[in-house]
């Protein structure tokens, strides 16, 4: 009975390390995030940054984008990162926006871990920025969507 017991307890602390290690896993390192609420003409002006708008192209085209952000939908971590390293410079800051802050905010999550670069989550969005008195620019003024 002992025995049975001590199987038993084994298997569960096994289960409950193997879960946190997932659990873990999928966090990600987030040392490299920052929320940030940087104004439209700070997204604008910084060249050390680059902005990526990862909203979908019927959010570009009925609010308008950040003058020379990049385009790119995100879906996952892996295909966003493929359609966005060819752009992003060994030491420049990644900076997202979004609608609201609430995409920017998972995809700077599963992200984090997997770049060296420094990550904005640029907080409350298009509608925090374009509410504080920015003015987007047509998504059609030859910006190119990477992933369109």
């Amino acid at each position: 009975m002992q025995r049975r017991l001590l199987v038993v307890f084994g298997g569960a602390v096994a289960l409950f390390g193997a879960v946190a290690g997932v659990m873990a896993a999928g966090r990600g390192d987030t040392a490299n995030i920052e929320l940030a609420s940087l104004s439209g003409a700070e997204l604008v002006a910084d060249e050390n940054m680059l902005l990526v708008d990862i909203r979908t192209p019927g959010e570009w085209q009925q609010t308008g984008i950040v003058e020379g952000a990049l385009l790119v939908t995100y879906t996952d971590a892996a295909s966003f990162l493929s359609a966005v390293k060819p752009h992003l410079a060994p030491d420049q800051t990644l900076a997202l926006i979004c609608r609201s802050g609430n995409r920017t905010s998972r995809a700077a999550r599963q992200i984090a871990g997997l770049l060296e670069n420094p990550v904005v989550d640029v907080a409350g969005g298009m509608l925090r920025v374009v509410r504080e008195g920015y003015t987007p620019v047509a998504s059609s003024n030859g910006i190119q969507c990477v992933t369109c």
